[in-house]
């Protein structure tokens, strides 16, 4: 094992990607420079800039020539450097990439990856810390992978650049610095395979990136309470592992989503629904969802600090969960911000 920040071991998933592959290449605004986070540091002189490539502030071209790359035959990851510019390439990675294998009858691919950051926490305002997974999820063609550790950040990413097509990794930028214990030889991570982190009986907590952290701390809360607590992450959004998830749900009966995105139209929405169905003669309560409250994020530090959801918000929600009583509990579930249902 090796010690390594999340930032670190992308940095070495894509060396080791293109050290295998003389076919993948790395294109972004500075990306040959390191980067607005260092993750292709030392790329561009290693692997030369025909292959480290520096992009204009496009994303729209960035993803073009990433799209066109792909079907030439070349595997191009593409580095979007906050997952709010990504309303900038929609257009070619929602009605060219994602549909091309499909639209051509087979003929064609877009083996490519575009890499892309969001989250808060980073006093960057409303523009740069948005969590718009959801957006992508719902696009059929597209793959979704939300690593919340450097491992998963590693493998999943080598399984990414493998993938015959286009496949979406969101990372967090208030995870690219903490630093863990990494495999000295990475392995692809497959997409579409859920990781249970810890095992509970009294209520299941599904969480993903950064909430996921926020999920085992509020497990140790709830340990303390005699509560078990079991903490599962998807880790690959789409395509979504379920059953495992679905699995924990019935063995608990209760279940918390917990996610940074609002709350109203994000992901957990998708995953609650698709819970419920899957696990609904075994429910004791509605599934509760935690995400941000729907406004843009604040620049401030305090009200920043306030929006963000974490490990008390997701207690709060698995507590209600546990008391639920019937329908007067949901005006004091929604007014405790987080939770709901």
């Amino acid at each position: 094992m090796r010690t390594l920040s999340y930032v670190e071991a992308i940095r070495a998933a894509l060396a080791q990607a293109m050290r295998a592959d003389p076919r993948v290449i790395v294109l972004g605004e500075d990306v040959a420079e390191g980067g607005p986070y260092l993750a292709t540091e030392g790329l561009a002189q290693e692997f030369g800039r025909e292959r480290v490539r520096n992009t204009p502030i496009s994303e729209s071209a960035v993803c073009g020539v990433a799209v066109g790359a792909a079907q030439a035959g070349l595997r191009p990851v593409v580095e979007i450097m906050f997952i709010d510019f990504i309303t900038l390439a929609l257009d070619q990675l929602v009605n060219q990439a994602a549909k091309a294998h499909f639209m051509s009858g087979g003929q064609l691919s877009a083996p490519l990856v575009l890499r892309t950051q969001g989250g808060t926490g980073g006093r960057a305002a409303a523009q740069h810390s948005q969590s718009l997974e959801a957006w992508l999820t719902h696009v059929p063609g597209l793959k979704v992978a939300m690593p919340s550790c450097a491992t998963d950040a590693a493998g999943l990413l080598l399984s990414a650049i493998a993938d015959p097509g286009p496949v979406v990794v969101v990372e967090n930028k208030a995870l690219y610095y903490r630093r863990e214990q990494v495999p000295n030889a990475l392995e692809p991570i497959p997409l579409g395979v859920a990781r249970r982190l810890r095992e509970g009986r009294d209520v299941t907590i599904v969480a993903t990136s950064r909430l996921v952290d926020g999920a085992l701390e509020a497990a140790e809360q709830l340990a303390a309470e005699g509560v078990e607590a079991e903490v599962l992450d998807p880790r690959t959004l789409q395509p979504l592992d379920l059953e495992p998830l679905a699995q924990s749900v019935k063995r608990t009966g209760r279940a918390v989503v917990a996610h940074e995105a609002v709350r109203i139209g994000g992901f957990g929405a998708e995953l609650a629904a698709q819970l419920q169905a899957a696990a609904f003669d075994y429910l004791e309560a509605p599934i509760h969802r935690v995400g941000a409250p729907f406004t843009p994020v604040p620049a401030s530090a305090g009200l920043e600090d306030a929006y963000r959801p974490g490990a008390n918000e997701i207690v709060r929600a698995a507590r209600s969960a546990l008391q639920w009583e019937g329908c007067e509990e949901l005006g004091a579930v929604a007014a405790a911000g987080g939770g709901g249902w």
